[in-house]
């Protein structure tokens, strides 16, 4: 019998002090540093997961941001038991990921959006099928789960399709339903939308909601589309090479990070200098935008309106894209 699930009070996903380092061979270019090393290998610690420690509660959708060598898909392999730690601590619905128990295993899955678990060249509905032997699932509630699954996606018409002949988004729609046969209840996604264009990045959005509405299923969620982290999380978690830079409220990021807001305004016409007011991004067609102190927006704007003739008039926060590049260089100084 597969164990209860956490109650409200204890963590699906536990992390303290983790880390994982690797040894890579080094050495100089050409033939003789290349027979030199056959007989004296010269090793690098490189140093993945430093020291990481959060907690997410069941049923959360958590953004795991960070560049590319953060260390984000390393600590997903980890949480998910392909890999072993070199030190701290990690627990999933209570169980330790890198023993791999057949019970912790069975509530779990990890989506990356580079690798392929679809045989190639036989329909989805045949890999759905040798999930649910892998699994074990009963007949009634595989296709119970199978149709839910069908019509969140629209699946329909790719089920008889040999894989190879899917198209990008068509594949990808079918990964994730293969992942999601046997109901795990924490879900790992990495990079689930790469290289799908803006519908189909829409999609899966709505569906990865969606599942976590009607399931309760925690997730963690790691992209480089940060469409994708507004449209799903309430918090986020930034790690920079391998150690926390941030853990909170995705508002809080951008107030933390951030010292300027974006002034967007409609005149009717451009002619005004408005270099006295902000820095301007953009003057087009008699929309402006400006990038202001934030301490100095509501000065600003009051200027604008007394000033100008405003038609309309808008205040952002900056882009999130913008709000992580500025986490990130704090993060290297």
């Amino acid at each position: 019998m597969l164990p209860l699930c956490p109650s409200m009070s204890e963590p699906a996903i536990h992390l303290h002090e983790l880390c994982k380092t690797y040894r890579v061979p080094e050495r100089e270019s050409g033939m003789g540093a290349a027979l030199q090393s056959l007989f004296h290998r010269r090793m690098q610690e490189v140093q993945a997961v430093d020291d990481l420690t959060f907690d997410l509660a069941p049923g959360e959708i958590v953004g795991f941001l960070g560049p590319n060598g953060a260390g984000k898909t390393t600590t997903l392999k980890m949480l998910s038991g392909l890999l072993h730690p070199t030190g701290g601590e990690g627990r999933v619905l209570g169980f330790v990921p890198w023993k791999r128990e057949r019970a912790f295993l069975r509530q779990i899955t990890l989506v990356m959006g580079q690798r392929n678990q679809l045989v190639w060249d036989i329909p989805a509905a045949d890999s759905f099928e040798l999930n649910r032997v892998i699994y074990r699932l009963p007949a009634a509630d595989f296709r119970r789960t199978l149709d839910e699954l069908t019509e969140l996606l629209e699946l329909g018409p790719l089920l008889k399709k040999p894989v190879r002949n899917l198209s990008l988004g068509e594949r990808m729609k079918c990964e994730i339903a293969a992942a999601l046969l046997h109901r795990p209840q924490v879900v790992f996604l990495d990079e689930p939308t790469i290289g799908l264009d803006v519908t189909m990045q829409r999609r899966i959005r709505a569906f990865i909601a969606e599942y976590n509405r009607r399931s309760g299923a925690t997730v963690l969620l790691t992209s480089h589309y940060m469409a994708d982290v507004e449209a799903l999380c309430k918090r986020v978690i930034v790690i920079h090479h391998g150690r926390l830079l941030f853990d909170g409220d995705l508002s809080d990021l951008v107030q933390q990070f951030t010292a300027h807001k974006t002034i967007i305004i409609q005149l009717e016409d451009c002619q005004a200098d408005l270099h006295t007011y902000g820095e301007v991004l953009n003057c087009e067609d008699g929309r402006v935008t400006l990038r202001v102190p934030k301490a100095s927006t509501a000065h600003v704007t009051e200027r604008l309106l007394a000033d100008l003739p405003v038609i309309d008039l808008l205040v952002e926060d900056p882009p999130i894209e913008e709000v992580i590049d500025q986490v990130f260089t704090r993060g290297t100084t």
